[in-house]
């Protein structure tokens, strides 16, 4: 009889721990897990014309881009830029790294089949996500069981319930239906290198452990409604967007700093997952908040960079590349995100290697 009890409560234990795993995601190890492209679905959703997108990538109070893709200790300020052709609309967020340099973070692909059926799926940069990592809407065609349903990636995160999203539904999403007005005209934003709106000014990114816990409060609601595939389902778009004379843009910038490893620093800060976990708690209801708090929240990988043809040679702005600062420090953050150091938190951009960075380097 005591074994047998004995052998429940094992049994019960190893329950809520692989209950408590599953709640535990995991990171890419890339530069895009600074940029969370769940959320950026949620805030594209939720906006009315890419204008007012781009400002809400880029709002300091939703700590959606935590980017500094060329390592001056300030977060990359994201443009919009849309490219249409037929039905398809090739929606592209970018960073400026230089006057002459541009490099792609992910490409909102928009595609109307009928006045009832629209689809809408999120493309990170290969150079950031890895290849295929493709973000979309739980779409009833796509249904799982629930509860309990496993996505084909180890990595995601398990949410409390499933939601679908119908093709309907997407189709009357404010900023849908603004690009397929008879007299829209495709947005390019106005802003780029060193040129940025009244509203936004530079400031240093988080570390990654306290960005992770900020966002990980609105897991329930990412994965409840969005998921992730490696499905296009435009499959002409990919020759489109990364074909030879294709739209994307890619920095050698940003490459070079990747291949040297500058970006790694970002994931062995002090400013913690806890922190941020704390800083967004409340702003979520507590019937969507994840039931469990990960016990060892967020592991790393480490992927090779990955390449779809070779790196240009010679490109204005390749020099400008700093060398990595090893002597680099963080600051300390307070319980309300807030952060205290040396420095104003903004930049010049220039090089000012007295100036520690904190970020990528």
């Amino acid at each position: 009889m005591k074994k047998t009890i004995i052998w429940i409560v094992l049994f019960f234990a190893t329950g809520i721990q692989l209950q408590a795993q599953s709640q535990t995601p995991k990171s890419l190890g890339l530069p895009g897990d600074n940029f969370n492209l769940y959320a950026a679905l949620k805030v594209f959703q939720e906006s009315k014309t890419l204008e007012a997108f781009e400002r809400s990538i880029n709002d300091p109070d939703k700590k959606i881009n935590n980017l500094d893709l060329n390592g001056d200790d300030q977060i990359d300020y994201i443009r919009v830029e849309d490219k249409v052709k037929g039905n398809v609309h090739s929606i592209t967020l970018k960073v400026g790294l230089d006057k002459d340099e541009d490099q792609d973070i992910a490409v909102f692909v928009v595609a109307k089949e009928s006045d009832k059926k629209v689809y809408v799926q999120v493309v990170g940069d290969e150079d950031l996500y890895g290849k295929n990592y493709i973000i979309e809407p739980n779409y009833e065609d796509n249904e799982r069981p629930n509860p309990g349903f496993q996505s084909e990636f180890a990595d995601e995160y398990v949410p409390a319930s499933r939601n679908n999203i119908t093709y309907v539904e997407v189709a009357s999403w404010p900023i849908v239906q603004y690009i397929y007005v008879p007299a829209y005209s495709p947005w390019v934003s106005s802003w780029g290198w060193n040129r940025y709106p009244q509203w936004w000014s530079p400031r240093r990114p988080y570390s990654w452990h306290w960005y992770a816990g900020f966002h990980y409060n609105y897991f329930n609601i990412y994965f409840g409604y969005y998921h992730r595939t490696n499905v296009y389902r435009n499959p002409g778009w990919y020759n489109w967007h990364y074909g030879n004379n294709g739209w994307r843009s890619r920095s050698p910038i940003y490459v070079s700093r990747y291949q040297k490893g500058h970006f790694r620093t970002t994931y062995s800060r002090p400013q913690t997952f806890d922190l941020g976990y704390r800083v967004s708690r409340d702003r979520v209801p507590v019937n969507m908040r994840p039931a469990v708090y990960p016990s060892r929240p967020y592991g790393t990988a480490t992927r090779p960079m990955p390449s779809t043809r070779p790196m240009p040679a010679n490109r204005p702005g390749q020099g400008n590349i700093r060398p990595a600062n090893n002597g680099s420090r963080s600051r300390e953050m307070n319980n309300n995100g807030n952060g205290r150091g040396k420095g104003n938190g903004r930049g010049n951009g220039h090089g000012n290697d007295n100036r520690p960075s904190r970020h990528y380097n």
